[in-house]
């Protein structure tokens, strides 16, 4: 499966930036879609953090998908790849 990776920075409160991946099927194109995706991904932290909108996450790049990518897209629609002061 081909996917869209969407580079992603998104401030916490305590200061710290987030750096995490959302990968999307290739043919997605709705932003509006993307980023909800990023937002139900932050919902799940414990700690607050700042908005989620074009300014934070940009399109990066289209790549193959692993196995484990492709099961995750195929439950959730996307799949999050943590980067950086993700928990």
């Amino acid at each position: 499966m081909e996917v869209s990776v969407w580079d992603t920075y998104v401030p916490r409160e305590d200061g710290k930036v987030m750096h995490f991946d959302i990968l999307v099927p290739s043919d997605l194109k709705d932003t509006n879609t993307i980023f909800g995706f990023g937002k139900e991904y932050l919902t799940s932290k414990s700690f607050k953090t700042g908005k989620l909108s074009s300014e934070e996450c940009r399109f990066c790049h289209m790549q193959s998908a692993p196995p484990g990518v492709v099961e995750g897209i195929q439950l959730d629609g996307y799949f999050i790849i943590e980067m950086e002061n993700c928990s």
